[in-house]
C-alpha cells in the first residue's frame, strides 16, 4: 500500500490549516469590529467558498491561476512556476474552501469576548497587539482552536476544487480523496475501502478533538 496520498494530504492540510489559522483570525478580528452593512457585505464573500459546490470553486481558481490566466501566467513568466497541475495547487484550493469555517468560528469566538478586559488593558497602556495575543487570544482559545481543527479537517478531505486545480497523478499530486475516486473507478474497491478506512479514522480524531474543546470551554464557563 502506497501511503503517498496520506502524506500528501497530511502536508496540504497542514500548510493550509497555517495559512488559514492566521488569515483566518486577522479577518476575524477586524471584520468583527466593523458596523453590520460592511460586517454582512463581507461575511458574504468570504463565507461563499462554504455553500458554493467545491467543482464551481475549483472552476474560479482555475480561471485565476490556470496557465494562461492572469496569476497563472505571472508565477510561469517571472519564476517559472505552474500554478496548476502540481501538489501544492491543492494548497490553494484547501485554503479557499477551508478558510470560511476557520473565520466563522473565530469572529464568533471574538464576538463573545468580554470587551472589558480589553478597556481594562488599555487603561494599564497594554498595546492594542500585547492585550490581543496576550489577553483576547487566550479567552478565545478554545473557539479559535475549534476552527483550526474543522479547516485542517475540511482541507484533509477536500476533493473538489482539488481533482480540478491538482489532478491525479500518482505518487505526485494524489491525495487520500482523489485516491479514493480513482481505485473505485478502475474497480480496484478493496484498496479503495482501505483509503476510506484511513480517512474515518483521521475524521473520527478530528470530530473527538472538537468535542473536546467544546467540553473544555463550557467547563471553564
Amino acid at each position: 500500500m502506497d501511503w503517498y496520498p496520506l502524506y500528501n494530504s497530511l502536508r496540504i492540510a497542514a500548510v493550509s490549516s497555517v495559512v488559514v489559522f492566521f488569515s483566518g483570525i486577522f479577518a476575524a478580528y477586524y471584520i468583527a469590529r466593523l458596523n453590520k452593512v460592511a460586517k454582512g457585505v463581507l461575511d458574504i464573500i468570504l463565507t461563499l467558498p462554504l455553500v458554493l459546490p467545491p467543482t464551481v470553486v475549483g472552476y474560479f481558481l482555475l480561471l485565476l491561476l490556470g496557465a494562461r490566466r492572469p496569476l497563472g501566467a505571472w508565477a510561469l513568466g517571472q519564476f517559472g512556476v505552474k500554478l496548476v497541475m502540481s501538489w501544492y495547487s491543492a494548497i490553494f484550493a484547501s485554503i479557499v474552501v477551508s478558510f470560511p469555517l476557520m473565520y466563522r468560528t473565530a469572529r464568533g469566538a471574538f464576538e463573545g469576548f468580554d470587551e472589558t478586559l480589553s478597556y481594562s488593558g488599555q487603561t494599564l497602556g497594554l498595546s492594542n497587539t500585547y492585550i490581543f495575543w496576550h489577553i483576547r487570544m487566550p479567552a478565545c482559545r478554545q473557539g479559535v482552536l475549534a476552527g483550526l481543527v474543522l479547516a485542517f479537517a475540511r482541507a484533509l478531505g477536500e476533493y473538489g476544487a482539488t481533482s480540478m486545480l491538482a489532478g491525479y497523478t500518482p505518487g505526485r499530486t494524489s491525495t487520500i480523496s482523489t485516491t479514493v475516486y480513482q481505485l473505485w473507478r478502475t474497480g480496484d474497491e478493496g484498496l479503495a475501502l482501505r483509503w476510506v478506512l484511513v480517512n474515518l479514522a483521521i475524521s473520527a480524531a478530528v470530530l473527538l478533538a472538537v468535542n473536546l474543546l467544546e467540553h473544555k470551554g463550557k467547563d471553564k464557563k
